[in-house]
């Protein structure tokens, strides 16, 4: 299993690339993509995509261009989990948690992993370093336990020996 930190495929930004909070370049994305059919979707990726997140300034924006209510923009933030309210750290390390996986050792590898990364999952280390996730389906069902680190997907790692490559491909 080689794992590359994000960056050197050259084809997912490192998290330096995200532009710091700004109503106008906000307003400016969000003009580009009104008119696009179902539009609320590509605006809320378009500004992940800007910021590493879709900050809270943002909805009351959207809402407006799309005369919808903040409440249907809302609801679509925190109803995808995909979207952020922070932006993540420089390697994003997702985890299987579905059935299968947990079959297969997902609990042991999730365990070595927390331990390895020196923090639980569903944070950002403090140093900005790794965010760890879980998700609920890789679509690796029968290779899990499976991981997706900075785009790209990872199956049948294992505790041990497969959390330790992970943890130093997140420390890179």
């Amino acid at each position: 299993m080689a794992l590359k930190p994000r960056g050197e495929s050259g084809k997912t930004p490192d998290v330096t690339d995200h532009q710091p909070w700004s109503a106008e370049t906000a307003r400016a994305i969000i003009a580009a993509n009104a008119g696009r059919e179902g539009a609320t979707l590509p605006i809320l990726h378009a500004l992940q995509e800007t910021f590493g997140c879709v900050p809270e300034a943002a909805e009351p924006l959207v809402a407006e261009a799309l005369n919808l209510s903040r409440a249907e923009i809302h609801g679509v933030v925190t109803f995808y989990h995909d979207f952020r309210r922070t932006p993540p750290g420089r390697h994003v390390l997702k985890l299987c948690r579905a059935e299968a996986c947990q079959a297969r050792g997902g609990d042991a590898l999730a365990a070595d992993v927390e331990r390895g990364l020196g923090i639980p999952i569903n944070s950002t280390s403090a140093d900005g370093r790794v965010t760890f996730e879980a998700v609920y389906c890789l679509g690796l069902c029968a290779s899990g336990p499976a991981i997706m680190i900075d785009g790209k997907l990872v199956a049948r790692v294992d505790a041990g020996e497969g959390a330790a490559r992970v943890v130093e491909a997140c420390s890179r």
